[in-house]
């Protein structure tokens, strides 16, 4: 039976502050479609804000004291607001209690059979596949998810159905907060070194996570990756919940027999309960096939046929920022990526790699954070080697202050040393001129990493056409 589409008294009247982020957003979105009233600010305008005055929200532009109502039931922030944000001070003189935001996540997952997606990579990814899929099966479930989908063009909705897909941020511990019936763990690395000083910390918190899920519930657990696979060994006989593996290797639960790549998709073939089944996955990598086989065995963790799942998951389009194609100029295809960790990096070099055949591989990395960059720089440049060619921006410091020595240098010294050919650009605005001198017709340019690099996409295409006129 279907939840009641409730709103808990606190989130009757919330304001967000930062409400245009992929998280915030969200949780904001569905709970305007239950008929709350919602309010919120954020830094600029968006295509988010707009979408969500579109569904009776208020959005300020800007942060100030005065944005914050005098009957608002709650402030929503997440990790990133600051203290001092006045909006957040004001919220204090008030009284106006503080939810974080997986807290009231967490909340409107009541009485749903909640599906958490964990995993230091691939989130985003595994939660819209699961979103389509269930979607295009009819099953109408609500989702809260950390990207726009490339198909409804959104990152969460509140659905009829009885599943709600979330995406479980273990950046923060934030994902400990829920109560999963089906968890998914698609890999534990070490990253967010703002928050986690070492891997047994990260171990720890997942295992919490795990702690989680539901009496009688499911884990699905990658058996490639070295991180998941020790986190699996870790919570058997201390978890009631039913363990499910997939992958690769020998003995997965589900086994992933063939991925065939054919230009920007995949085909994959899988060996579940003894029978092989295929499907296509419209996004190319082995890590994209591997995600989409994560959300199968979770589809099947709650009911759903999984020869239904394996249609339904061809209906994925993609994600923004996901290796998503921005355009095509004289012969120069664009395309986008998120990847910010190396081992993302790696992941969607090697799947554009194969993509490109014999073509150029032309990328514009922009770094993120410089704790991330601090701790991993070495890896980043090893990762750009797999590029014929890359420009490295300055760090996108995001909620971080500068750290002394800490310099994209670090990632172009170590792509230098692993034989990438690399240059640093320090002007963002220069980079559509440089691309297009560089770029010949058949090329593939990937703008890679967090912050606004994805930007540059339409500028690089534009200054192509101008370029072949």
């Amino acid at each position: 039976m279907a939840p009641e589409p409730g709103i808990p008294a606190a989130l009757e009247r919330p304001h967000f502050i930062g409400i245009g982020g992929a998280g915030m957003s969200g949780i904001a979105k569905i709970l305007a479609q239950r008929g709350a009233k919602v309010a919120g600010s954020d830094a600029k305008e968006s295509a988010t804000a707009e979408s969500l005055r579109a569904l009776g929200a208020t959005v300020h532009i800007g942060h100030a004291a005065g944005h914050l109502a005098d009957d608002a039931s709650c402030v929503v922030v997440s990790s990133a607001i600051r203290p001092d944000n006045p909006e957040l001070v004001r919220a204090g003189e008030l009284s106006v209690p503080v939810v974080h935001r997986s807290d009231a996540l967490a909340s409107l997952m009541g009485g749903a059979r909640p599906i958490a997606v964990a995993g230091t990579h691939g989130k985003t990814t595994t939660t819209s596949m699961l979103a389509v899929a269930l979607t295009e099966l009819g099953l109408d479930p609500s989702y809260a998810i950390g990207g726009d989908l490339a198909g409804p063009g959104t990152n969460a909705r509140h659905g009829g159905g009885e599943i709600f897909v979330a995406e479980a941020d273990e950046s923060d511990r934030s994902f400990q907060k829920y109560d999963p019936e089906v968890a998914i763990v698609l890999n534990v690395e070490l990253d967010h070194h703002a928050n986690y000083a070492s891997m047994e910390e990260i171990y720890e918190s997942f295992e919490a996570f795990v702690a989680k899920i539901v009496p009688g519930g499911t884990l699905v657990i990658s058996a490639d990756q070295p991180g998941a696979v020790e986190l699996a060994e870790r919570v058997r006989g201390r978890t009631t919940a039913k363990v499910v593996t997939y992958g690769s290797a020998d003995g997965a639960d589900v086994r992933v027999h063939k991925v065939t790549a054919r230009g920007l998709t995949s085909e994959v073939t899988i060996l579940l309960d003894g029978r092989l089944l295929t499907f296509t996955v419209s996004v190319p990598g082995r890590h994209y096939a591997l995600n989409a086989v994560a959300a199968l065995a979770a589809g099947v963790a709650l009911g759903v046929p999984a020869h239904n799942l394996a249609s339904a998951l061809g209906a994925y389009t993609g994600v923004k920022r996901r290796l998503q194609l921005k355009g095509e100029t004289a012969g120069v295809q664009v395309i986008d990526s998120y990847a910010h960790h190396p081992t993302e990096m790696t992941a969607d070099l090697e799947a554009m790699r194969a993509a490109a055949a014999d073509a150029r591989l032309l990328v514009v990395f922009q770094p993120h954070l410089y704790s991330r960059t601090r701790e991993l720089a070495t890896e980043m440049g090893q990762a750009l080697a797999l590029a014929d060619a890359s420009l490295v921006l300055d760090i996108y410091p995001a909620r971080e202050d500068p750290v002394p020595g800490v310099t994209s240098a670090l990632i172009t010294d170590a792509a230098e040393a692993a034989g990438a050919t690399v240059t640093a650009v320090h002007d963002k605005d220069a980079v559509a001129d440089v691309v297009a001198g560089m770029a010949r017709p058949g090329d593939l340019v990937l703008t890679m990493g967090a912050g606004d690099v994805t930007d540059l996409g339409p500028r690089i295409l534009a200054r192509l056409g101008e370029a072949s006129e």
